[in-house]
């Protein structure tokens, strides 16, 4: 579900965006606009800014050296808090008693440095008030309860030398990590980092149930870089990874080794990107989901890859997996019995040793193994073009084109890990608050943000402490420049010059055309609205009936725009507008007004992995004139509000070339298109979720399914494949030219409803 914020009502929240190119010169342009970002990369033209020194891909620290984050001055700020001046962002845990030794129990003193100075935890439903990175040097960490990460954390370890959790044989708790041991709600369990983590139960009786981390969490989350080790003995209880529900998600780069489960997971939607699985019985039990991609999936030697409750899964869509020396790669509890129970998309799968690729827990045998490559394969409903008559199918799918674009040299989808810089030193960083930028929610920045670009870009990574930063007019970021921030540092557009949605302003442009280079973004949120203080779109002035009008709670424009010239690969990228309070409650709704979420017009490549586009009344996610895309999973809600007022309102419909618009659907009353694509080429689409809860704030109809007629339209100039559809009250969920074709009532799969496959013809 998405949220809204005092601190941010309409924003992007990037915990990685790289805008390069695999194997290539590029240029970078990213545009931040009053309407959100502009993405734009080209090729050719002549070079970026040059530096004397200029940084290059890897860094020259030696192995002693500390990891940056570790020597840095730390000044970031929480400009909200209630006591801005005391108020610590980063906290390294030996600062709070924490010793590292193996020895000592280390609980109480890492859990001070996550509570200390009134973070929300428990009792408190959200806050962005008080955010903090805990961070772990090298060391071996013995805890013997869980660590619970408050609101608002980022837990970061040395990922020179992982800091290691080690579960003291009386360990007693839900987990090691526990994202929530029952303070949130799940759905709204929202801005969860955990990177760069050893995680050892190995201590833990293995007929104990020990689980490493419990994962119970909504967007803007994320796993990072973590290793489980559990025991291997025949009775093992533990498990690695435990989700029971939530609204994710993201996570990327784990390892887990032995358990009974390595992840024991339900949660509505979740993407895994670079999962890897050794000497488990079960790798992965998935006990409910409306939809899940795994992408880069690497299972050796458990009993069972994959486990599927059939009574209560929606659907798993698995890419690029490599199987070895495991018995049966996945199995169903149920058989489907010829109908649709549980959708399940295989795509380049690689076996080793695995006589069955897909069983039912009885002993029948779906697809048989052995060692083999699984080029596409299908089990659910498939439909093709505009015949609304789908078939159920257990068998090969047909060929579904991947640009080679977006490939690597394994033929594989690209998959990068989030830059860390470990390779680099302190001295090849720059903190923008030395350079003059205060980033305290009122000092416009502008001009001292632009002098630091373009003396430091290419010669220096640029470390945005946390904090606020406000701009007035666009901000120039050259090619070559790579920014990080720290607890979800913000950056904001404000002023008279982004109001005019007529004439809409770009607030922050990354390279010029024809420039050659990289940008890296990460952990940084755009905001399209300013201050706390001054923002004026909260509960009071903008409450859920709409009496606080229109142009009061005029939020944003256009989120984020990846132009005909670009290159992008953006990970766990939230694009949302709100609909309630973060601060406060966190609960009350509140009725802002966001134009459109996600457009390009990329000629490719571009990779959207682990994204989400909600509550834009036009479209969430639009694709005009495009080419070589793969996205997987996309999720999208739309506005609570609609249809009062119905699609456009309360916005124009642009029909210019720039930020060209869709029609909505013709029914008296539309809702936002969650996709729309038009004119495009080569576009994968692998997991996707098109949810639509409301008609009017009233939830009645997701019941009775039929929020909204119509939800993604493609054109009959496109070619599209779109696997492992879930979608929620919309009664068509696909159409094609804006005629409805795919009913949902012939694809209903608990919940939601699902499609399999569909390809344009």
């Amino acid at each position: 579900m998405a949220v809204a914020s005092h601190l941010l009502l309409a924003l992007i929240s990037y915990l990685t965006l790289f805008s390069t190119l695999i194997n290539a010169e590029i240029s970078a342009s990213v545009n931040v606009t009053s309407d959100g970002v502009d993405v734009s990369l080209t090729v050719g033209g002549p070079k970026g800014p040059v530096c004397k020194r200029p940084l290059g891909k890897q860094g020259r620290a030696k192995p002693s050296d500390p990891f940056w984050l570790e020597a840095i001055k730390h000044q970031g700020s929480a400009p909200y808090n209630p006591d801005p001046t005391n108020y610590k962002v980063f906290r390294d845990v030996k600062d709070f008693g924490a010793v590292g030794d193996g020895i000592h129990d280390d609980t109480e003193a890492i859990n001070r440095a996550i509570q200390e100075q009134n973070r929300c935890g428990v009792n408190c439903q959200s806050s962005t008030l008080s955010p903090a990175v805990i961070y772990f040097p090298q060391g071996t960490y013995r805890v013997n309860a869980p660590i619970i990460p408050y609101y608002y954390s980022t837990l970061v370890g040395d990922p020179k030398n992982p800091p290691t959790l080690l579960a003291d044989p009386s360990f007693n708790g839900s987990a090691v990590i526990d994202a929530n041991p029952g303070y949130w709600i799940n759905q709204k369990n929202f801005f969860r980092i955990i990177k760069h983590f050893v995680i050892d139960l190995r201590q833990v009786p293995a007929e104990w149930e020990a689980t490493g981390i419990h994962w119970q969490v909504s967007q803007s989350t994320a796993l990072r870089n973590i290793v489980v080790h559990m025991p291997t003995d025949p009775n093992t209880n533990h498990r690695g990874l435990f989700m029971e529900n939530g609204s994710g998600g993201y996570m990327g780069d784990l390892v887990f080794n032995g358990g009974k489960n390595a992840l024991l997971v339900g949660n509505q939607q979740f993407t895994v990107r670079n999962l890897t699985i050794n000497n488990a019985q079960i790798g992965i039990f998935a006990i409910w989901n409306w939809g899940w991609t795994f992408q880069g999936l690497n299972i050796r030697n458990c009993k069972i890859g994959i486990e599927i409750l059939s009574e209560s899964i929606g659907a798993e869509a698995i890419i690029d997996a490599r199987v070895v020396d495991t018995p049966t790669f996945i199995q169903s509890t149920l058989p489907s019995n010829g109908t649709l129970r549980g959708s399940l998309v295989l795509n380049n799968v690689k076996l080793e040793n695995v006589p069955v690729a897909v069983g039912v827990d009885n002993g029948d045998v779906v697809l048989s193994g052995g060692s083999k490559t699984i080029a596409s394969w299908a089990q659910g409903n498939v439909y093709r073009g505009e015949n609304p008559k789908g078939e159920f199918i257990q068998s090969n799918l047909p060929y579904a084109h991947k640009a080679s674009s977006l490939l690597d040299v394994s033929g594989r989808v690209v998959s990068r890990p989030q830059p860390t810089y470990e390779t680099f030193t302190v001295d090849d960083f720059i903190s923008v608050k030395d350079y003059g930028a205060k980033g305290d929610g009122v000092t416009d920045d502008t001009e001292a943000l632009n002098k630091i670009f373009k003396q430091f870009a290419d010669c220096k990574i640029l470390y945005f402490d946390a904090g606020h930063y406000i701009v007035s007019d666009t901000v120039f970021i050259p090619a070559g420049t790579r920014m990080v921030g720290e607890a979800w540092t913000v950056i904001a557009g404000k002023g008279p010059k982004f109001q005019d949605q007529k004439k809409p302003r770009v607030v922050f442009q990354v390279g010029r055309p024809g420039d050659r280079g990289i940008v890296e973004i990460s952990d940084i949120v755009f905001s399209t609205v300013g201050s706390v203080a001054g923002s004026q779109l909260e509960g009071p002035q903008c409450p859920r009936s709409g009496e606080g009008g229109i142009d009061n709670c005029f939020a944003a424009y256009l989120h984020l725009h990846i132009t005909k010239h670009a290159s992008a690969y953006l990970e766990a990228t939230w694009v949302w507008l709100a609909d309630h309070n973060l601060d406060g409650d966190g609960l009350s709704q509140i009725s802002v007004y966001s134009g459109r979420g996600i457009l390009s017009e990329s000629q490719g490549p571009v990779w959207l992995i682990g994204t989400g586009s909600e509550h834009h009344a036009i479209y969430q996610y639009r694709l005009v004139d495009a080419k070589d895309h793969f996205m997987g999973l996309i999720q999208t809600e739309s506005p609570y509000y609609q249809p009062t007022p119905a699609a456009p309102a309360p916005f124009i419909l642009n029909t210019s070339p720039k930020y060209p618009d869709p029609k909505p659907y013709d029914v008296a009353a539309p809702s936002a298109w969650a996709l729309s694509v038009e004119r495009s080429k080569d576009i994968f689409i692998f997991g996707t979720g098109l949810y639509s809860f409301f008609v009017s704030y009233a939830g009645e109809c997701a019941g009775t399914r039929n929020c909204q007629a119509q939800i993604a339209n493609i054109d009959r100039r496109s070619s599209v494949y779109l696997f492992s559809l879930s979608t929620v009250a919309s009664e068509k969920q696909i159409s094609v030219n804006s005629k409805g074709i795919v009913d949902q009532a012939d694809n209903i799969n608990g919940f939601v409803s699902t499609v399999t496959y569909w390809s344009s013809p």
